[in-house]
């Protein structure tokens, strides 16, 4: 009787054991850090790519040249940015760098639009989340409310790349029709039309450090043209 309750136990413990090697395949492995989703997945690397890096200024301080978003650069500039990032990464692909982009703007317009600084403080560096978050909490005393409904990006367009020691930054040209409409706390109209989108023309830069295991880039710097 005991031999068969030793062998009871072994046999639970072997399904137990395949059913957490189960889990983790489908779920993976929780590290800690899972803050959001990836919104930039890099493209799988070929096997003959080789990380190059850009060894200038890899070891020192990091200078970050302001952008100009008035004066895009021309299409051949971009392209050369474009292929120093992808040397210093080569899981970059613009491409999926742009459908990541285009996911991020939605996120945020919607997520600033609801007030939830939770779901922007991941997305934005600092120097962007301060005055997001400021404009919610004048909102939030005011009582008053933003409504965005009906977006739609029509354009998503690279019009800047470049590689600065190891960090990158792509500035990206995002046209939309959106309605915002923000009310009071009595429900009237303090501005927007509720019935009419409004074109709007944005440039948002992202930047990643190109040696970093996380995917997602961060919105840097906003503008509207």
């Amino acid at each position: 009787m005991g031999d068969f309750q030793y062998f009871d136990i072994i046999l639970f413990a072997m399904i137990a054991a395949f059913l957490v090697l189960r889990l983790r395949s489908v779920l993976g492995r929780r590290t800690g850090n899972e803050r959001r989703r990836d919104l930039f997945p890099p493209r799988p690397a070929r096997v003959a790519e080789k990380s190059v890096g850009d060894k200038a200024g890899v070891a020192g301080a990091e200078i970050l040249a302001p952008v100009s978003t008035a004066n895009p650069r021309p299409a051949n500039s971009v392209a050369d940015g474009l292929a120093r990032i992808q040397r210093a990464d080569p899981g970059f692909d613009p491409n999926h760098f742009l459908d990541g982009a285009r996911v991020a703007f939605e996120i945020i317009v919607t997520a600033f639009a609801k007030g939830d600084k939770a779901a922007l403080r991941p997305l934005l560096s600092d120097d962007v989340f301060r005055p997001f978050a400021q404009t919610i909490d004048e909102r939030a005393t005011a009582k008053e409310t933003v409504e965005t409904r009906g977006l739609k990006l029509d354009e998503a367009e690279i019009v800047e790349a470049d590689l600065y020691g190891r960090t990158a930054r792509i500035t990206v040209r995002l046209v939309s029709h959106q309605i915002t409409v923000t009310r009071a706390m009595d429900g009237s109209i303090v501005d927007g039309d509720p019935d009419h989108p409004v074109e709007k023309t944005d440039y948002w830069t992202f930047a990643r450090d190109t040696r970093s295991s996380d995917p997602n880039w961060t919105l840097v710097a906003t503008s509207s043209g």
